[in-house]
């Protein structure tokens, strides 16, 4: 009888396993994040298809590699909450039209005199437009703004379901008003500017600059001030971004997770799409906005499964194709998340080769030669 039981363990073990285990982590997210958008009981039909539920589980399951960043996370908390660190930054500035708070990152060892003013470059953070906060960066600000020796200022954004993409984008604007009004007394140089972003964050950098140049009405900005800003802006640095929306949402498709995701929620629906997405807006502007538009840098890893390097090459096919400066950078091995966290600290695997890759550009984008000091003295 034992040996009976035995043997109807095992393939009832191996059912729950295959079968059993998936459906309930799928079924599970889909409870909390979101249901196929289809009518009726036909969402569940959908949810519940085999194919599905693979994909859905096995994106899920690769998130668990995330748990090998548990001593970064228990670093930069702890570095955050430290006050002897406050003399390195200025914390929980507020800004905007929705009060928002930005932290403030000095330049080590510049002399900070009203004679010497460091460049200015704003970190725009990922988190697929519904999750992260500026504290998490902290660690990569620190560091950036020693290795590129600038002011980093990294600002918080009204990510879903708070808001949708149109607020992020008039965040930053307000963001990059404020740095306007800010430079002189707080010593950096509101004239030199390079937008810095991560994956969802590159997105936002790059439309948010689109917008300025286009004077949009919906920013609820002066013209004469998105003019200044779009004078001041020197390039933009994106880090594994998505720049076609309509592309990575078939992205999110082959992985099922297109309505888990919150980027179509945040986009306000498929039929926006197109007008969120940097590739069509550049399709479509003049000449004349067309030659405002700032020179790009683009950094993909080649082991991107989140954003594939596509995203990356074809954004630089086009602009190339519109005659506006981009230098691309595909890093082999580097992942999605390891573009960002390896920024952190300079014992990390990738922290080196990708830092190379920006500081190259970035000196290049304010004019700067290979030797320059990186703070200039200021004509005024």
């Amino acid at each position: 009888m034992s040996g009976i039981k035995y043997h109807m363990s095992v393939p009832v073990a191996v059912g729950v396993l295959l079968v059993g285990l998936p459906y309930s982590i799928s079924i599970a997210v889909q409870w909390v994040y979101g249901w196929p958008n289809n009518p009726g009981y036909k969402k569940y039909i959908e949810a519940l298809k085999p194919r599905r539920i693979y994909c859905l589980t096995r994106a899920v399951l690769e998130t668990l590699k995330y748990l090998q960043y548990g001593r970064l996370y228990f670093q930069w908390k702890s570095w955050y909450k430290n006050n002897r660190n406050r003399k390195q930054f200025m914390k929980g500035i507020t800004f905007g039209r929705r009060s928002n708070k930005l932290d403030l990152y000095h330049p080590p060892n510049v002399d900070r005199t009203e004679d010497a003013i460091a460049p200015l470059v704003v970190f725009i953070y990922g988190g697929a437009w519904g999750s992260g906060d500026r504290s998490m960066y902290c660690l990569l600000a620190k560091q950036m703004a020693e290795e590129l020796k600038a002011t980093v200022i990294c600002p918080d954004y009204c990510i879903y379901p708070k808001g949708n993409v149109l607020g992020m984008v008039q965040d930053i604007a307000d963001c990059l008003v404020w740095a306007q009004q800010s430079g002189q007394k707080l010593n950096f140089d509101k004239d030199n500017i390079v937008l810095i972003g991560h994956s969802a964050g590159a997105h936002l950098c790059a439309l948010t600059t689109l917008f300025l140049i286009d004077t949009r009405d919906e920013l609820f900005i002066e013209t004469t001030k998105q003019r200044d800003i779009t004078r001041a802006i020197r390039g933009v640095i994106g880090l594994s971004g998505v720049y076609n929306i309509m592309d990575h949402y078939e992205h999110e498709q082959t992985r099922a997770v297109e309505y888990v995701s919150s980027m179509h929620k945040a986009m306000n629906g498929i039929e926006n799409f197109a007008y969120y997405s940097p590739t069509h807006f550049l399709n479509k502007i003049n000449q004349d906005k067309l030659n405002r538009v700032p020179p790009f840098t683009l950094l993909h890893g080649t082991n991107d499964i989140i954003v594939p390097v596509e995203s990356s090459t074809k954004f630089s096919e086009l602009l190339n194709a519109l005659s506006v400066k981009v230098s691309l950078f595909l890093l082999p091995r580097v992942d999605h998340t390891e573009m960002v966290t390896d920024l952190m600290a300079p014992d990390r695997r990738f922290y080196h080769p990708i830092y190379s890759c920006i500081k190259t550009e970035y000196r290049k984008l304010l004019g700067q030669p290979a030797d320059f000091p990186q703070h200039h003295q200021s004509s005024e």
